[in-house]
């Protein structure tokens, strides 16, 4: 397995952790222990899932571009 090929692995598994703590972030909230820090750590965890899926596209896209398979 080449390095690219582990660094795009490696964002897939990264960005399927963050959704996963949304969705543990959202369930919490609608509980009834739920309160403001969990949908706070929800909406970071979205954030950082869309920002690696983010750089991931650009990441495949450049080492398309240069050539690196």
């Amino acid at each position: 397995m080449s390095l690219r090929a582990f660094h795009i692995v490696f964002i897939i598994a990264s960005i399927l952790l963050a959704t996963l703590t949304t969705v543990w972030g959202v369930a919490m909230f609608a509980s009834e222990r739920g309160n403001t820090g969990h949908l706070l750590f929800a909406v970071g965890s979205l954030c950082s899932a869309v920002l690696m899926a983010v750089y991931g596209l650009k990441f495949v896209r450049k080492t398309r571009e240069l050539g690196i398979e």
